[in-house]
């Protein structure tokens, strides 16, 4: 899984044609640790299919701040830059995979 650590990285993960999960999180979140192994397992899974990445919303508060995130985990689904779907909270790992399948098939 990749951590964006500057908005050069957020760029560059975001612009791509390829599936991307963002999810929006900090070290302090419960939820958001419980979820982290399964963000992990999906990116290893989906290696060159899509992107898994990480953006601790206490380290960029603008790119937080631009997705309107209210509460953490916020999961985006994103594919050309644009975002395609969001979910919040804790999530399994079969509905992230299949919202990421959808958008890697949707035109």
């Amino acid at each position: 899984m990749k951590e964006i650590l500057s908005l050069k990285d957020f760029k560059e993960v975001i612009e791509q044609s390829k599936p991307v999960l963002l999810d929006f999180y900090a070290d302090w979140c419960g939820p958001c640790q419980s979820l982290l192994p399964t963000l992990d397992s999906i990116s290893d899974e989906l290696k060159g299919d899509a992107i898994v990445a990480k953006i601790n919303v206490d380290k960029h508060p603008d790119l937080a701040a631009h997705f309107k995130v209210r509460s953490i985990p916020s999961l985006f689904f994103m594919k050309d830059g644009e975002v395609k779907d969001h979910l919040l909270g804790l999530q399994m790992k079969s509905t992230l995979v299949q919202k990421l399948d959808e958008i890697g098939k949707a035109a």
